[in-house]
């Protein structure tokens, strides 16, 4: 078994224990304080007038009934004594004991053990934010990457969904049981992830969401991965809370630069102004992890799908890039509207051009 008795009944004991876990926390990042405690040491500190109950259940815990009821949700588990448990995951002060999720332990370690990047950022995210989010967890799969995230809404969603459009490898962190899509909206972004790349939690299956458990699977995230990439994020944003685990891990972390003005990318900012990496594409991301240059041919995509349009369509991406309209390039190109047009519905094809909300072309952030 890839998980002893002992830390499936510390993964009970803190779903249990999770209703009292969040009444005793003052601030997002105390979890960490709390789940380093011993059995005994977190029941005196949480547990009120439930110690005897939680007592109780340290001391009947039946492994069997467990694992069990880990098979009826369709869910695997791995703990920190297992050699397959992501080893990344043993710098942290509290490491998860026992991992949920919905792969057999073998294939997470494959997937941990690649190269693996943390993608987050606000929910609330912009069309801007959405489009580099994509991007990046596209071009990131793409180059054999795992790319991992929380599956909420904007960023993370955005992230994960450009990972499948690689078909690349994905890996959706929870703050509840690893067998619920969370959020429920998300259910079929859950299903395309849980078919295709795996979902994990640290809390037992079945377990609803508390406010302690987003910022606890934080912790994780920035725990599996080698680079957080933060796209959008508010000043007191969940995503800045990874960053900032993944900085007391000594992780790289970096941000993908937003407009001074907004408000969604004031703390993505502010960690660029505090030293973190700029990232203005997958090739960024890249760099820093295998260093400039060492990725292989990723760096030429880009401009191989370019060298590899005729002229005619260069020229029109090359305004589309510029900025000027169709009827305007038509009229300086010397030619009819009708054939720009067609021109840039090949392009549109290719994933190189895309309409925005009035109708205009725009160039397609990485491709």
């Amino acid at each position: 078994m890839s998980a002893c008795a002992e830390c499936l009944r510390r993964a009970r004991l803190i779903g249990f224990l999770a209703v009292r876990i969040a009444d005793a926390l003052a601030d997002r990042r105390g979890a960490s304080a709390i789940l380093a405690l011993s059995d005994e040491e977190l029941i005196q500190a949480v547990a009120g007038d439930t110690a005897a109950d939680a007592r109780r259940l340290v001391k009947g815990f039946d492994d069997r009934i467990a694992r069990a009821e880990l098979q009826a949700a369709g869910l695997h588990a791995v703990c920190r004594h297992s050699d397959l448990y992501p080893q990344p995951l043993l710098d942290l002060g509290d490491p998860p004991a026992v991992l949920h999720t919905t792969v057999p332990p073998d294939r997470l370690a494959e997937m941990c053990a690649a190269p693996t990047v943390a993608v987050v950022g606000t929910r609330r995210a912009s069309a801007y934010g959405l489009e580099v989010a994509r991007e990046l967890g596209r071009g990131l799969a793409d180059a054999g990457v795992t790319v991992v995230s929380g599956l909420a809404l904007g960023i993370d969603a955005a992230a994960h969904r450009g990972a499948l459009d690689a078909e690349g490898p994905t890996i959706a962190v929870l703050g509840c049981g690893a067998d619920r899509a969370y959020p429920r909206t998300h259910h079929a972004l859950y299903d395309r992830i849980r078919a295709h790349g795996a979902v994990t939690a640290e809390l037992p299956p079945g377990q609803r969401p508390q406010k302690w458990t987003f910022p606890a699977r934080n912790r994780i995230m920035a725990g599996l991965a080698r680079v957080t990439v933060v796209v959008e994020a508010a000043e007191r944003s969940g995503s800045l809370i990874t960053a900032s685990f993944a900085q007391d891990l000594g992780r790289e972390v970096g941000a993908v630069p937003g407009r001074v003005t907004s408000l969604m990318a004031a703390g993505a900012n502010g960690l660029l102004h505090a030293g973190a990496a700029p990232i203005r594409g997958p090739e960024d991301v890249l760099d820093m992890l295998f260093g400039a240059g060492n990725w292989g041919s990723k760096r030429g995509a880009r401009a191989a799908r370019r060298a590899s349009l005729d002229p005619g369509l260069r020229r029109i991406l090359g305004a589309v890039e510029a900025g000027d309209g169709v009827d305007d390039f038509a009229r300086g190109a010397g030619l009819p509207a009708a054939d720009v047009r067609a021109a840039l519905g090949r392009l549109e094809l290719l994933g190189l051009v895309r309409r925005d909300g009035l109708g205009a072309y725009e160039r397609v952030a990485g491709r």
